[in-house]
């Protein structure tokens, strides 16, 4: 049996419906991106490029490949893994008797999964410590959708400059300067007169009637230092 090769996709609408578009990413044996292709989709819902992405994947893959297939979309996961069987069974009707949406590609998807050694593998998206191949995937299905234009090795970009999740997150925020603290005043700034004598923090004593201020916990001449004086 040949080795299981490691590949992502995943699909992108910019609105729900609105542009969206789809993609996919192999890795070679070191699990760095080898082949990747992304494509448009006019105006569609989510679901249908996370359909299409693994679509065009398995197309991508020739019968009978062992490939391990990486995805942040639970629904197409388990439309075709758990819940397939069910709508084969019930005349592609959902347990509530509706229609199968998206039955088109479902049924597409089933025939190649028929074909193929698939393993799926979900991966929650837009982490930091997320699975890589799924960030370059998500990032080439959004630029897609975006740009409307197909991309990757299929289309001449052999030199593979796979999109770079990295560079499409927004700058941080750059921190702030810590404020400048500065030094309290000498004198407390508010004078009053001295309803009764008493000893300034300078040493010196001050009459009544004598205008003070606050230096630090004490009364004293306004202009001396809030430090007590040395015994």
């Amino acid at each position: 049996m040949s080795e299981r090769i490691i590949a992502a996709c995943d699909g992108a609408a910019k609105g729900n419906p609105g542009p969206a578009g789809w993609a996919w990413v192999i890795a070679d044996a070191e699990g760095r991106p080898q082949r990747w292709e992304a494509g448009p989709l006019g105006r569609a819902t989510n679901n249908v490029g996370e359909l299409t992405a693994l679509q065009r994947l398995l197309e991508a893959v020739p019968a009978g490949t062992a490939v391990q297939v990486r995805m942040d979309s639970q629904y197409a996961m388990k439309a075709v893994t758990q819940w397939l069987p069910n709508w084969k069974r019930n005349g592609w009707k959902t347990a509530g008797g509706k229609p199968v949406a998206n039955r088109e590609l479902v049924e597409s998807i089933d025939g190649l999964l028929a074909e193929r050694d698939v393993e799926f593998r979900y991966v929650p998206a837009h982490r930091e410590d997320g699975d890589h191949l799924n960030a370059i995937a998500d990032q080439a299905a959004s630029d897609a959708a975006r740009t409307q234009q197909p991309a990757g090795t299929a289309h001449g970009h052999e030199a593979v400059p796979v999109p770079d999740p990295a560079a499409a997150r927004p700058a941080p925020a750059r921190a702030k300067a810590p404020a400048k603290r500065t030094a309290p005043a000498r004198a407390g700034g508010v004078t009053i007169k001295a309803k009764f004598p008493g000893r300034c923090p300078c040493g010196n004593p001050y009459a009544a009637g004598e205008k003070i201020t606050k230096l630090g916990t004490r009364w004293g001449h306004p202009g001396c230092s809030a430090a007590p004086a040395a015994d």
